[in-house]
């Protein structure tokens, strides 16, 4: 029964699963601190003393065990048990010296530990331990059926007892280990649940997060060796009559080098017969729009179709507004596929599809539906791609018998140490630069009391002829909830601006598609000073007039959306500010996400501190949320092991791309062995 609690609440259902369940973290022992020197500060303490008095308080549903222990520099400390008080009862003698050790606390400010962990004190030995003792993860239900951490640790040390050094095997080269002096596999498991000396437990936790960092690079770059030699892909031969003549004649501004530099990325992948595969990441407002239009006109020069997969109805119009009035000079067709389109015009795109005479279809989720067809795809983009999901972004590649050039873009930053990891089987690029003209946005963060002077400021802003966003969170548990605080804040916001002087829009999830199109409209021709919403707009709106971006209970947003909302201003040649309006009571968290808002406008080192928050989502699997599949490695703070891994690991495939050299035995068997992961991992 206890095998079968361990499978359900900590996945443990085989030996090697145990070794894999490592302590969080090592208790020293070998430390006794006097009562009277306890910091206040600390988390944890050791204490040696005599038991002066245990004593039953309280009656059944409320009955706590309470004793207090003295040592000799005459501190007193405080011991509680709500919990196992008839086994402390039998097993504790006043009078008899114990070694204490517990998470402290204060009450009525004198230190407390409830539920210590508690033993006879050995003079012999002054008491302590000669090893750090390793602390498991447990849950209550594991506690109660009596596999507590300790219990853990013992389990896990039977196990030891039990294991010969070839039991573990190695996976790693020989080479390797000896130029970066890392311990066997072994000794690095032994070490890591019960090391001899800290010096021990650091090598072993050295040696076990490289070994993560480079599995998992190995494994992306044999995934990126494997396309490259073996996926096919459509070969766009020249660059023709339309890149040339919209390039020349019809772009409207001057190209940044960073997008110079991605066009010729792309121009060079398309042509050499393989699937390109490439993320394109660029801050809010760098121009990957045009860079993903260019692309699609290089497709058309060489006889292919493209597409452009947006993740909602607003941002799939606004892109195809976007480029209907780009290329309202040059001999193309564009269409637009939502939900919302009707079934004569379905129809109308449909047969244009496959008779060719489409060139450019610009939609949602409804282009991966079985009926879209097309002639000849060749080059598809996805724009904020972690809005799909991995299978939904599959289902475009099976539209061509040749698989299309692959274009994924992100207007949320991915920080360099996660690309690495998750992205690594794609070629990725980095647009970090800004078209020429913009301005940094001015940040500020305010508490309830002002929003008077912020109305005010807008007020300010709106006499100039500038127009202001405000807008409110969808808590996705209640959407009733969202929707009355909307329509509250709505009546609030035409409070300080009453009609007819001044016009608001409103648009969030509840509207049909035509009134929030027609409202999101008026916004963008100015017919509307302030735009009140949900963050229905926080892609793909661009009103170049919006100087001011009013977030209300900042606090509820993420640092990654609250980036985005951001970019909806600062878009045109004036001054703009972004206002991040909470409640008086803000979490330490959300004081450091507003804290990063008002000190940078750089999305990549807002990504990093998102990245350090929230956690990276599992990018091997499809899951887009929560943790990598690492146990031990950070991606915020190992980044000069995984540049160390990656470096490792490109060499070894490079040299031996199908790892039959006898020194890469040990990780093709490991790899082999592990093969029951999905390949998810090679879907952009």
């Amino acid at each position: 029964m206890r095998g079968d609690l361990l499978k359900k609440e900590v996945g443990i259902y085989t030996f090697e699963d145990l070794l894999n369940h490592f302590p969080h973290r090592h208790i020293d022992k070998t430390k006794i601190t006097p009562i009277l020197d306890i910091d206040p500060e600390a988390d944890f303490v050791q204490v040696a003393g005599k038991l002066l008095f245990l004593e039953t308080i309280g009656d059944n549903r409320a009955k706590r065990l309470v004793g207090q222990l003295q040592d000799n520099s005459g501190g007193v400390i405080e011991l509680a048990w709500f919990q196992g008080i008839n086994w402390v009862q039998k097993n504790l003698t006043v009078g008899d010296v114990y070694l204490v050790f517990g998470r402290i606390g204060f009450f009525n400010s004198k230190p407390q530990i409830v539920h210590p962990e508690i033993e006879v004190f050995v003079p012999a030995t002054a008491g302590a331990k000669t090893v750090l003792e390793p602390v498991y993860p447990s849950t209550e239900k594991l506690k109660a059926r009596g596999l507590s951490g300790r219990q853990m640790a013992a389990l896990t040390k039977q196990l030891f007892t039990q294991l010969q050094t070839s039991d573990i095997e190695e996976n790693l080269p020989n080479t390797l280990l000896q130029q970066l002096k890392l311990c066997s596999r072994f000794q690095a498991f032994v070490h890591i649940h019960f090391p001899t000396s800290q010096e021990a437990f650091e090598q072993a936790l050295h040696r076990l997060k490289f070994e993560e960092f480079f599995i998992s690079q190995v494994r992306l770059n044999l995934v990126r060796v494997h396309r490259h030699r073996s996926s096919r892909g459509v070969v766009f031969e020249k660059v023709g009559d339309l890149f040339n003549t919209f390039y020349s004649q019809h772009l409207p501004f001057q190209l940044t080098n960073a997008q110079k530099r991605v066009l010729k990325e792309i121009r060079t992948d398309t042509a050499r017969g393989h699937q390109m595969n490439r993320l394109l990441q660029g801050d809010v407002g760098s121009g990957k729009t045009i860079v993903a239009l260019l692309s699609m006109l290089l497709a058309a020069d060489n006889g292919f179709q493209s597409c452009l997969m947006a993740p909602t109805e607003v941002l799939a119009q606004q892109h195809y507004n976007g480029l209907s009035e780009l290329l309202k000079q040059m001999p193309v067709t564009i269409a637009l596929l939502t939900g919302s389109t009707k079934t004569k015009q379905r129809r109308a795109i449909h047969a244009a599809l496959l008779d060719g005479s489409l060139h450019f279809l610009v939609g949602t989720h409804a282009l991966i539906e079985d009926v879209v067809q097309f002639k000849n795809l060749g080059f598809v983009v996805v724009d904020e791609q972690h809005r799909f999901g991995v299978a939904q972004r599959a289902k475009l590649w099976k539209k061509a018998v040749v698989p299309p050039h692959v274009l994924v873009m992100t207007a949320t930053p991915i920080p360099r140490t996660l690309a690495m990891t998750a992205y690594g089987d794609l070629d990725y690029s980095v647009m970090d630069e800004l078209p020429p003209g913009r301005q940094p946005i001015a940040t500020v963060h305010r508490y309830e009391q002002a929003r008077a002077s912020v109305m005010e400021f807008i007020r300010t802003e709106i006499t100039k002829g500038r127009q202001a966003y405000i807008i409110y969170p969808l808590i996705e548990e209640s959407e009733k909830m969202s929707y009355e605080d909307l329509m509250q804040g709505y009546e609030q916001v035409k409070s300080f601006f009453p009609e007819p002087k001044y016009y608001i829009s409103m648009v969030h999830g509840k509207q049909p598609a035509d009134m929030k199109a027609t409202n999101m409209e008026r916004f963008v021709k100015g017919d509307t000073n302030i735009m009140v919403g949900t963050t229905v707009i926080e892609v793909g709106v661009n009103v170049p007039n919006a100087s001011v971006m009013v977030i209300e209970s900042s606090e509820k947003f993420g640092l990654s959306q609250l980036h985005q909302l951001r970019g909806r201003v600062g878009r045109g040649s004036e001054k703009s500010y972004c206002i991040l309006l909470t409640g008086n009571k803000v979490s330490k968290e959300g004081k450091e996400r507003l804290q990063i808002m008002c000190a940078t406008n750089d999305g990549f080192k807002i990504a990093e501190k998102d990245l350090e928050l929230r956690g990276p989502g599992d990018i091997e699997g499809t899951r887009q949320s929560g943790t990598l599949n690492f146990k031990l490695v950070s991606l915020v703070n190992d980044r000069g092991l995984l540049e160390l891994a990656k470096q490792w690991a490109e060499q070894l495939v490079e040299k031996d791309e199908m790892l039959m050299m006898p020194e890469n035995l040990p990780v093709r068997v490991y790899l082999q062995k592990q093969k029951g992961k999905t390949g998810w991992s090679k879907i952009s």
